[in-house]
């Protein structure tokens, strides 16, 4: 992405004379998909070698790589890299379905993906306005003591069945002393994960930190012609909610849910997508950046991608076992959370069905903190 003559942000393929394509691995490994388990483990960190994560220089920029692993068991990894300034999570799983599509012999994708990006481009003339809430530099960001420059940071998967997750919505429901307004998977665990990273952290008490959503808009965008079926750019604004950490820890649960709540509603307004979308344009002038200092969480949700449920996608025979991040690039960086699906593997564990799997990224030395946290979940009732 660079800015062009008009001061607009461009995106561009094949910069200064690059060859054009995907750049495509095939690689064998002596072992079984059985013997890592299948990737399910905790520790998510074997991942980051079934992806083709190549640097990209100033001059060779792809925003879409592949690498394919085959094991002696027969089975195989596929791993996919797409950059974010193409598509969102939705896109890419659409653009995957096309490719497998495309190789199992079909003409034409089933769903012809469609770019037409011009349908949400900003207009820097109505982007003077900043979203709320943006930090100042003026307020302190809460830091964390267990992020230093050479800190490793790790993606882990943890586990939290439905019957737990119906507990703590039951205790959010009864704390709040409202029954009009459920509250949802999304925003009950995202209180509470968003909380249990800032403890695990150890953040500085009288700094902000803040929890940015992936707020989907592609259904029911007011102002906006209807996104064709196959469009598989990016369709998400940020939903911003700014604490003290103080605050965050101190705050009963529901107070936060009810934030968050509210963040999402204000994300789906039309004003609030307009904003949204010529904010890229002036970004670099407006707002204050948190990131890399342990203060921001990023929280994203991959259950309805579409890649493990009934809708999966039909490789010819073999069967989608399990969908995970690999630890590199944007996946590898401090602020990552994801809600994902079971896989498959947990479909002889009942008390999985409709659970969630987290993955978060998180310093080594914070992972038993957070770990406790997520244990306690089990003692809501």
């Amino acid at each position: 992405m660079r800015h062009a003559g008009d001061g607009r942000l461009r995106v561009e393929f094949g910069v200064g004379g690059a060859e054009y394509g995907v750049p495509f691995l095939e690689a064998y490994a002596n072992c079984t998909l059985s013997s890592l388990h299948y990737l399910d483990n905790t520790d998510t960190d074997i991942a980051k070698d079934l992806v083709l994560d190549i640097p990209s220089p100033q001059d060779k920029i792809y925003p879409l790589v592949f690498m394919v692993t085959k094991f002696i068991c027969g089975g195989f990894t596929i791993g996919m890299g797409c950059s974010h300034v193409v598509c969102d999570g939705y896109g890419s799983i659409q653009v995957f379905k096309a490719i497998v599509e495309l190789a199992k012999g079909r003409s034409e994708p089933s769903v012809i993906p469609v770019w037409e990006r011009e349908r949400l481009v900003g207009s820097t003339s109505t982007s003077k306005q900043p979203l709320p809430p943006l930090l100042q530099p003026k307020e302190p960001v809460a830091f964390s003591p267990l992020v230093q420059p050479k800190t490793v940071i790790k993606i882990y998967c943890f586990r939290v069945e439905s019957e737990v997750i119906k507990r703590l919505k039951m205790s959010l429901m009864k704390e709040g002393d409202s029954e009009s307004e459920p509250v949802t998977t999304y925003e009950s665990l995202g209180a509470y994960v968003w909380r249990s990273r800032a403890r695990a952290l150890q953040l500085s008490t009288n700094g902000k930190t803040m929890l940015n959503m992936l707020v989907g808009i592609r259904r029911g965008m007011k102002g906006y012609d209807p996104l064709p079926k196959g469009y598989y750019g990016n369709t998400t604004v940020d939903g911003k909610v700014v604490l003290k950490v103080s605050e965050l820890n101190e705050m009963p649960l529901y107070e936060i849910v009810k934030l968050i709540k509210e963040t999402k509603k204000v994300a789906s307004t039309t004003d609030y997508v307009k904003k949204s979308i010529n904010t890229p344009e002036t970004e670099n002038k407006q707002g204050f950046s948190m990131d890399g200092s342990g203060a921001v969480t990023i929280l994203t949700e991959w259950k309805h991608l579409g890649f493990l449920d009934e809708n999966s996608i039909d490789f010819g025979g073999y069967e989608s076992v399990n969908f995970v991040p690999a630890p590199c690039s944007m996946f590898a960086s401090l602020e990552g959370c994801i809600f994902a699906s079971p896989s498959i593997l947990d479909d002889d564990n009942p008390s999985m069905k409709g659970g969630v799997k987290i993955f978060t990224s998180l310093p080594v030395a914070a992972m038993p903190k957070f770990k406790e946290e997520i244990e306690a979940l089990r003692l809501f009732n």
